[in-house]
This record gives C-alpha cells, structure tokens and sequence, in this order.
C-alpha cells in the first residue's frame, strides 16, 4: 500500500478532478518522470491506496465526488493553500471570501483534522511587510478556526525559477523582495503562533527546522500519524522520503505533472510559466492515462513503455560453497 499525493507539482482538484476521477474509476493511472520520461503505472485501487493526499487552492470541483470516494473505499485528507497576496503576486486565485467559504464547506464536509490549512509560502517584501501578515493571518485565522487544526508554514525559498519569476513581478510592479534572516523568521513565527494558538490551531513549520520549538511543531505533510488515525488497526511500514532539506515527508507517489498549474503564483516552486501551463492545459485530455504527455510521447500506448524492473535471478549458494572447498 502507499500514499497518492495529488499532487505538489499542480492543483488537481481545481483543474484536473475529471481526469483523476476517470483514472479513479480505471483503477489505474500513468505517472511520467519529467527528468527521465520513464514511464510508470501506478495503482490507484482502494485496496493499494493507503490514503490520498490532496493540495489544492480551489477543491470545489472535487467537493461533490468526495461521499464517492468515501463510498469506494478511500481514505484522505487536504492540504488547503490560503494566503490572499496581492495579484501582483497571486495572479489568477479566488477572492478570499470564496477560498474561506471553500474551505469550511470542506470541513464540514470532512473533519477539521482532515482539512490542513497552508500558509505558505511567506513572501516578505515592501507590498508584503510583516505588519501586513500579522493582519492578514489574523483576519484569515479567525475566520478558519473551528475549521482546522493545523497551520503550515515556510518563508519562500529563492530556486532559479522563483527568483526569475519574483524579479520580473519587481520589474513590473516595482515590488522588492526581502530575505528575511533567521532571527526576523522567528520574530514573525513567534507572532503568527500567538495569533493561533488560543484558536485552537497549532502551527507547522514545513521544510524549516530551525524554526520549529517553542510551540510550533516540525511538519510532515505525508503524516503518518494522521494516516494512521484515518487507517485504524492498519500495520504501516513507510521509509523517510524527505523532498528537501528539513522535510519531515514519508515516500509516496505523485501523479501530478509539472507546468500544468494555472494560478499564476509568481513563487511557485512547479511552474516555470502560466503560459505553458495554458498550452498544456489544452492538450491535456482527460480520458488520458496521464495528467499530461510531451510530445514525444503523443500518440504512444504507455502501457507498452511502462518500466518493469529485471527480474532478479535466484542466487544458488551451492557453486560459492564447493568453489571454496575446492580451493581450500
């Protein structure tokens, strides 16, 4: 059994729910490496999943299949992205009063344990200064609680990707970005867990070590102790499978696709461009094995490109044991 992550590499729900219910459905679906082309099946029987996990913005889509889900044997949990930054640098989200309205009609719908709330990352900057995530978090974290139970937090890390893609919303919008050092993190940390805290909300500090302590606890987004609650009496045996430095994650298996999220985020860690993840939105079919395909793929059964390892021979120990005796 393992864990399907659907998916950190793009939002699913808000964009791809039909797909992922036919793959559903199918029992099946293809996942592709973006770095090899290697082309794998993965499972997607009730009986091979040990949970789903979901990362969305906008679950919507998915909101009136979840009691089919539930109906078919799946058990899983949301990670739900709110922050509310200026279009500038969230380009295409829902207004925030949808996304709030959103989230608790998930909850309701769920558990407030199964319905984690993401505000990540932070983005400091002149538009985005601490004083105006203390005001944001605050507003945002009145108005979820009763409705999650946790908080997951990073600061924004500066890939090649999101520095160019930050660097041009500066050129544009004449934004400057900062990098905070550890001791202003901790300063904002300390801050946001005071708000939290007496509503009941416990943050996480996602990939972020140094900043965990003092009531804010590490996370590990594939939690094995909310799987565990979700899958009561079931033995689990999964390996660390950490992402990046300081994460907390154990393995499980995407079925995302890289540039094919459309919001827009201009720190996004998947998305090099909303240009093309417009194109490949369009050629994405959804009664295809595979969230999307390159080109070179268009057309190709993937069932006959699907990696089988080798079998391994069986090791006869007989040959070793009368070589040695011969030689003694």
């Amino acid at each position: 059994m393992k864990i399907i992550s659907a998916s950190r590499r793009t939002d699913i729900p808000a964009f791809y729910s039909q797909w992922f219910l036919n793959r559903i459905r199918a029992g099946f679906c293809h996942w592709i490496n973006p770095y090899s082309r290697q082309v794998y099946r993965v499972s997607l029987q009730p009986e091979d999943c040990l949970a789903i996990v979901f990362w969305t913005r906008n679950p919507k889509p998915l909101l009136p299949h979840l009691d089919f889900l539930r109906n078919q044997g799946y058990y899983f949990y949301f990670h739900f992205t709110i922050l509310g930054y200026p279009k500038a640098i969230e380009s295409n989200n829902s207004s925030l009063e949808v996304s709030v309205e959103n989230f608790q009609r998930l909850s309701e719908s769920l558990s407030p344990e199964r319905v984690q709330w993401r505000y990540d990352p932070i983005v400091l900057s002149d538009m985005t200064p601490p004083s105006y995530h203390l005001e944001r978090f605050d507003s945002l974290s009145r108005q979820l609680a009763g409705y999650t139970r946790r908080c997951y937090f990073s600061f924004v890390d500066f890939y090649g990707k999101t520095e160019r893609n930050l660097g041009q919303v500066s050129q544009k919008h004449g934004v400057k970005f900062q990098r905070p050092s550890i001791e202003e993190q901790r300063r904002l940390v300390q801050q946001l867990r005071d708000i939290v805290a007496p509503r009941g909300i416990t943050l996480y500090s996602c990939c972020e070590d140094a900043l965990s302590g003092e009531g804010v606890e590490k996370a590990h987004c594939l939690d094995m102790d909310l799987i565990g609650v979700l899958r009561a009496g079931t033995e689990i045996h999964l390996k660390a499978a950490p992402t990046r430095r300081d994460c907390g994650c154990v393995e499980s298996v995407d079925i995302g696709a890289y540039e094919t999220c459309i919001f827009g985020c201009a720190y996004c860690y998947a998305t090099n461009s909303r240009d093309a993840a417009l194109m490949r939105m369009r050629d994405h079919n959804s009664d295809d094995t595979v969230l999307w395909r390159p080109a070179t793929l268009r057309g190709v059964d993937l069932t006959a490109q699907e990696w089988k390892p080798k079998p391994k021979k069986p090791v006869d120990p007989s040959p070793a044991v009368i070589q040695g005796t011969l030689f003694e």
